[in-house]
């Protein structure tokens, strides 16, 4: 499908839907009915996953859709990740789950990227898949990523690449050849490496903290803790007006600050810990010394009370009516029943206070989650709510709780050296860390002890893979990168040049140069790599032709010509120092003689015929390699133009060792 005619989606936003893929089953099925309490089931399903996850900005959601055009009736939503992309990866998981634990259904996940799902695995895919024809495509199916195949001489099952399959005929291929449509298995390894971790991933990716912050906003975390996300996301948007209402902090006073444990996000924790920020003198919090052992709970606490000032300010005081308990929701009760079917309570006894509590997080992941969204209230009207309706602030309760805070987590995380960064990029890429490289040599460094030895052998082993390293493999990678025969869409660059050689057809690269340089006097042509057919044409038009060829020789005798005048031009000029031309008595690059730049071979006097037996040839590979190492010398170790090209080429350069 043309980029243009594509539905534009927002950004940061994850869009997924989930399909009914039996076409032999009964009406019923797709029936607004039938789709909205496989919500509920579906919700109660991953209820124990969701209720523990703090989101940056939107929860993962399902509501029914009816049938649209050719779409059919599906369930299905959208969720705004915002900085937090394993928000989007978490919802990968979670469909990954509920295709497997219902396996009548199909998911589709795409964001304003498209289909995320193979840009992870683009090395691995098959060359006729692109944007333009994996649209409708792509499918979670039964816990595993399917992709719907092209025909090809092994099998006919498919449709072609040029094909866009609406929704109904890929959900058919699916459910008919489900074998045939699975993703290979390097996709699926791929796919399976970036969710490795789940569930537990969740825990780990949670950060707790100690905060100084007013009383009530203590008393909200405490019953609602995904509340910190949008008062985080407050606090790091903030501009000038919003800052207007944290002058006077009306609704958490800060002289009721107590010390307590909070849970961010690895993300909202980045975000809270790293912005600069002094409070306003008038808002009453000050903050004490640097050098004070409680200066970060007091620092992250005042940034978190401003976010939950900024949310209240935006909002009216909640209605004097009592909010109608969720037990008269006639959805809540079908809801609760699948909760204790998933074993959600772990066994606990009806009344006790584990009961109670994950009961209380049932309520309020239903509110949030299941019912109705009509009636949603904004994150700054929740928090209202809550205050108005919790009991009063016992600040001598909770200053009796400080000595029992667990211990918060280590922000070690947030420190990424360049041997870590390095690691992980290599890590990301699949490749394994080259000899020599820093990352490997601090992994040498973590498996020996005592310092002069372990130095002493460093240097002997870099100096021995430096030694051993030959300029030849640059050159040549440059040569076969140049010689390879690319299309339209861009050169395809090797990612390791020798696991996966160049492949070319030297017979036809050998024409296509000949004709460009004019050895065999034929037309110039660059376009063309195969003259079989030219041939036969110019032999069925040889009486029609003569006056072409005749032009085709002039432009390349006049092209000759030029480049004579220009080789006159510049062997008056010093440009040819630049260079090293070859010298016929060495065979190699590293023998240690010298090479006579072109200024050397200048001729004594002027004259057509003796700058012609003058002119000496360049050393091509030796110049490549100087001005490659030239390039990168002057990048000091950072990205750049050489850089980029050699590791895209597979070729990894020793780290310069020379101090001059």
């Amino acid at each position: 499908m043309d980029a243009l005619q594509r539905r534009v989606m927002e950004e940061d936003v994850v869009q997924y839907k989930l399909f009914f893929i039996q076409p032999d089953g009964p009406p019923s099925q797709q029936t607004e009915e039938h789709l909205t309490h496989l919500v509920e089931e579906i919700m109660a399903k991953v209820a124990p996953l969701l209720i523990q996850y703090i989101w940056q900005h939107q929860s993962f959601n399902l509501k029914y859709h009816p049938e649209k055009e050719d779409v059919p009736a599906h369930i299905g939503g959208s969720t705004q990740f915002g900085d937090s992309v394993e928000d989007e990866w978490f919802i990968v998981y979670l469909l990954q789950q509920i295709t497997e634990a219902f396996p009548q259904l199909a998911a589709r996940v795409e964001d304003n990227d498209g289909e995320f799902l193979l840009i992870e695995a683009a090395d691995y895919l098959p060359k006729w898949l692109n944007p333009d024809t994996s649209e409708n495509r792509v499918f979670f199916y039964r816990g595993e990523l399917h992709i719907l195949p092209c025909p090809s001489k092994s099998s006919t099952v498919g449709l072609s690449k040029g094909v866009v399959p609406s929704v109904a005929q890929a959900l058919a291929l699916l459910s008919t050849h489900p074998e045939a449509c699975q993703a290979s298995p390097k996709i699926c390894s791929v796919l399976r490496k970036r969710l490795e971790g789940y569930p537990e991933k969740i825990k780990t990716g949670l950060h707790r903290a100690h905060c100084f912050i007013p009383a009530g906003v203590a008393m909200v975390l405490a019953q609602r803790p995904d509340l910190v996300a949008p008062a985080v996301s407050a606090f790091y948007l903030r501009d000038p007006v919003d800052l207007q209402a944290c002058r006077s902090f009306k609704t958490f006073p800060p002289d009721t600050r107590v010390l307590t444990s909070v849970t961010f996000t690895r993300c909202l924790y980045a975000q809270l810990q790293q912005q600069q920020f002094t409070p306003d003198r008038r808002s009453g919090f000050t903050l004490p010394p640097h050098s004070h052992p409680q200066y970060k709970a007091h620092e992250l606490g005042m940034k978190l009370a401003h976010g939950f000032e900024i949310l209240c300010s935006k909002c009216q005081l909640p209605s004097s009516e009592p909010d109608a308990p969720v037990s008269c929701n006639p959805q809540w009760k079908g809801f609760m029943d699948s909760l204790i079917r998933n074993g959600y309570f772990r066994g606990e006894m009806e009344g006790s206070a584990r009961y109670r509590e994950l009961k209380r997080s049932g309520e309020n992941f239903f509110k949030q989650s299941v019912a109705s969204k009509s009636s949603a209230l904004s994150p700054g009207e929740e928090v209202l709510q809550l205050l108005h309706s919790c009991n009063p602030v016992n600040l001598e309760e909770l200053k009796k709780q400080e000595s029992q805070l667990p211990q918060e987590d280590s922000d070690s995380w947030l420190d990424i050296t360049a041997q870590d960064l390095e690691r992980m990029l290599q890590e990301r890429s699949g490749e394994r860390a080259v000899a020599g490289s820093p990352n490997s040599t601090s992994d040498k460094q973590t498996d020996h002890v005592g310092g002069a030895e372990e130095r002493r052998k460093e240097m002997e082993e870099r100096e021995g893979k430096e030694a051993g390293y030959s300029l030849v493999a640059v050159s040549q990678g440059m040569k076969n990168f140049l010689n390879a025969v690319s299309s339209h869409e861009g050169a395809e660059l090797p990612w390791s040049s020798s696991t996966q050689p160049f492949s070319f057809d030297p017979d036809s690269m050998s024409n296509a140069v000949d004709r460009l340089l004019g050895n065999n006097e034929e037309e110039l042509d660059s376009d063309d790599l195969d003259d079989d057919d030219d041939e036969e044409e110019e032999e069925k038009e040889e009486g029609s032709s003569g006056h072409a060829e005749m032009n085709g020789t002039e432009t390349l005798d006049g092209l000759r010509g030029y480049m004579d005048q220009m080789d006159e031009e510049l062997m008056s000029t010093n440009i040819g120092q630049s260079f090293n031309v070859r010298n016929f008595n060495k065979t190699g690059l590293g023998n240690g003689s010298n090479h006579p730049s072109a200024t050397d071979h200048l001729p004594a006097h002027g004259g057509v015929e003796e700058t012609e037996e003058e002119i000496q040839p360049l050393d091509v590979d030796l110049n490549l390699v100087t001005n490659l190492l030239e390039s990168l010398s002057c990048q000091a170790g950072l990205a750049g133009p050489a850089s980029n090209l050699l590791q895209s080429l597979g070729i990894h350069l020793p780290p310069n060792s020379d101090p001059s």
